[in-house]
């Protein structure tokens, strides 16, 4: 089966610092990664497309990946960052349209989960910033953690303009076997139509050396349930799944957490939602 690896990222250390990668449990991925790092693995997996995603609030770093992905044949797409909240928000998303690769720009993330107010998404300020990006035409990626998921349900309730794509199934405590009060929020967030899912960044919420695709399975299956394929896509989260499991390892899982689905729900998850989502070409059309 084909597949678009919805959520992956790149880092050169040598050129910007990661100052999220701090201590010990962290030190595998203290390195850079490259696009050609990623390219074997994918190609290997059956990844014939990808989607770039922001890893730092850095505005340099969007302009990076869209020229990343103007030489690239696998980067189909880029979310990157800007200022939610500044006042030029709109001519600013219209600026990266044109730089080369502004034509890969397909959607804007925020670390809201490092925002200490559980509220920040519904501030007006930036209500205001995600209104700007639907009107640019782009989705938002949500990286949140359980207890902000309320407030990216209310996000979605009053801007339905907006597609809001939920990162790492909003990081529910796998590795505590926990499933509420995690899975009653997401189930409110996927509620509203305007919302979609990636099964993305499970391995690494697990037990990160013992976890074993069934640990996987209730949330898996919590997401499935509420989203359902058509609203549900496939991330590596590479290379920060490295912590826990290879490229192909998390492929693996994927496939068995989605072996039961009927062959065209199977491609959705895959596939044909993160292409339709991310308005990314056709499988054999270039950008």
């Amino acid at each position: 089966m084909a597949i678009i690896d919805a959520h992956h990222h790149v880092w050169d250390l040598s050129g910007r610092d990661q100052d999220w990668i701090t201590g010990p449990d962290l030190a595998p991925i203290r390195r850079s990664f490259s696009l050609d790092d990623l390219v074997p693995e994918a190609r290997a997996a059956g990844v014939h497309a990808t989607v770039l995603v922001q890893t730092v609030t850095v505005a340099e770093e969007t302009p990076e990946f869209l020229a990343i992905a103007d030489g690239s044949d696998l980067v189909a797409g880029v979310v990157g960052w800007t200022d939610l909240t500044a006042p030029g928000i709109a001519d600013m998303l219209a600026a990266l349209r044109e730089l080369p690769g502004g034509d890969r720009l397909v959607g804007v993330r925020h670390q809201v989960q490092g925002e200490p107010d559980p509220a920040w998404l519904l501030r007006p300020d930036v209500l205001r910033g995600l209104a700007a990006v639907a009107s640019a035409g782009l989705v938002y990626d949500l990286v949140v953690l359980p207890h902000q998921l309320p407030a990216a349900t209310e996000a979605a309730a009053r801007l339905p303009e907006l597609t809001f794509v939920l990162d790492h199934l909003g990081k529910p405590p796998i590795a505590s076997r926990e499933l509420e009060p995690w899975a009653s929020a997401v189930r409110a967030l996927a509620a509203r139509p305007n919302t979609v899912c990636k099964l993305s960044g499970m391995v690494t919420e697990a037990a990160w050396s013992t976890w074993t695709t069934p640990d996987l399975a209730p949330y898996a299956d919590t997401v499935l349930d509420a989203f359902g394929p058509g609203r549900l896509m496939f991330g590596s989260d590479w290379p920060v799944c490295r912590l826990a499991a290879s490229y192909a390892e998390v492929v693996a899982a994927a496939r068995a957490l989605t072996h039961r689905l009927a062959e065209d729900e199977r491609r959705a998850v895959f596939e044909t939602t993160a292409g339709r989502v991310y308005g990314l070409p056709p499988r054999g059309e270039s950008q």
